[in-house]
């Protein structure tokens, strides 16, 4: 088992990874402070991890809420079923959330922890690829809103991130191609070493080979650590997190919710970015060739939807969180490994950008 730190002070917590973890309730009892406790879980993973979870909180007052799957389904009425259901149970302001499920999940119970009783302890117990190495660290939790995706929320940390790797064996093949886009992005903007190793590993990675998706996801929680302990509230240097992300935003709003997996859009997000990037006389021809062939290895898309327009992306992307004062933001890369947030690029650059993908999207 690795064992990582999120230095948040007050606030620090611990990162669990490893294999047959979720039963395992005295690694994270210390993180249950109270007598109670909500799992919130999905109709997809309670019938398969739901009973062990509950079984690791033996001697505490459980109760669930089982919500619908989906990402169309990360909604204010969605949240409304966990307060509901925490109201009904008479939970009390020592109770601690448990979020049992992929991103939608984690985001929407630390946002309800967040808001119920003005702020209630939750761990996080990821079961996607794409939420352990993404969203179940660093505090980021809210629900999305017609005109943009995760308009709506909070910074609240969970008091510790419980990752058992074995819970990707029963992950979609979609699923796990969607969580390594996110992988991908750590290469890409701050470690070009992890970059390579990824390249060389990916076939192995994609056949499900435990010990190196293990390390894909210690080296990928280590340097989100690191990024959130540097800049917790995206003041600065947290927003590289975000490379393909405004991209990759517009995709899911414009396709609707849940059409596009999350890594999906990021993957294709991610190839609008590098292409920019070039055009800026940043990367090379061949940066952003290679930068396609990690991610098709990877079985991710690498175009937008076809029929999508260069006003569909400019008008989502309006009200992405990096706009400040009416600027948009990027995330690019000065160099594979090297990422910047700039608003350093010509409108024209962008649009010619935007058209040239979309025309190959529907060519």
């Amino acid at each position: 088992m690795h064992r990582l730190n999120v230095a948040l002070g007050e606030r620090a917590y611990p990162i669990y990874i490893g294999r047959d973890l979720l039963t395992d309730g005295a690694l994270w009892a210390d993180a249950v402070h109270g007598s109670q406790v909500m799992i919130v879980s999905n109709e997809t993973v309670a019938p398969l991890y739901l009973e062990q979870v509950k079984t690791a909180l033996a001697g505490k007052t459980v109760d669930t809420v089982i919500l619908p799957d989906g990402e169309r389904f990360k909604t204010l009425e969605t949240l409304n079923r966990i307060f509901d259901r925490l109201l009904k149970c008479r939970h009390n302001r020592t109770t601690t959330l448990v979020a049992l499920g992929g991103g939608v999940v984690g985001d929407m119970t630390g946002f309800a922890a967040a808001c119920y009783q003005r702020g209630v302890n939750f761990i996080q117990i990821p079961t996607t690829l794409l939420s352990q190495v993404d969203s179940s660290v660093g505090g980021k939790t809210g629900v999305n809103h017609p005109q943009g995706k995760n308009m709506i929320g909070a910074f609240h940390q969970p008091r510790c991130v419980v990752i058992d790797t074995d819970t990707l064996q029963t992950l979609a093949d979609t699923e796990l191609a969607a969580g390594m886009a996110e992988v991908i992005k750590y290469g890409l903007i701050l470690d070009s070493d992890f970059l390579n190793w990824l390249e060389a590993h990916m076939e192995s990675l994609m056949a499900r080979d435990p010990e190196l998706l293990a390390e894909a996801i210690r080296r990928s929680c280590a340097i989100k650590a690191q990024v959130v302990a540097a800049d917790e509230k995206e003041a600065g240097q947290r927003a590289l997190l975000n490379l393909g992300h405004t991209f990759g935003h517009a995709i899911e709003a414009y396709a609707g919710y849940g059409e596009w997996l999350h890594g999906e859009a990021v993957a294709a997000g991610t190839v609008l970015a590098t292409e920019l990037s070039r055009r800026l006389g940043w990367l090379d021809g061949e940066d952003c060739e290679r930068v396609r062939r990690i991610l098709q290895a990877a079985r991710l898309p690498l175009m937008p939807p076809k029929g999508m327009t260069p006003e569909d992306f400019l008008e989502r992307m309006a009200v992405d969180k990096k706009v400040i004062d009416g600027q948009l933001r990027l995330v690019l890369l000065k160099s594979l490994g090297h990422a910047v947030v700039s608003a350093d690029f010509a409108p024209d650059a962008l649009h010619q950008t935007l058209d040239d993908a979309l025309s190959q999207a529907s060519a």
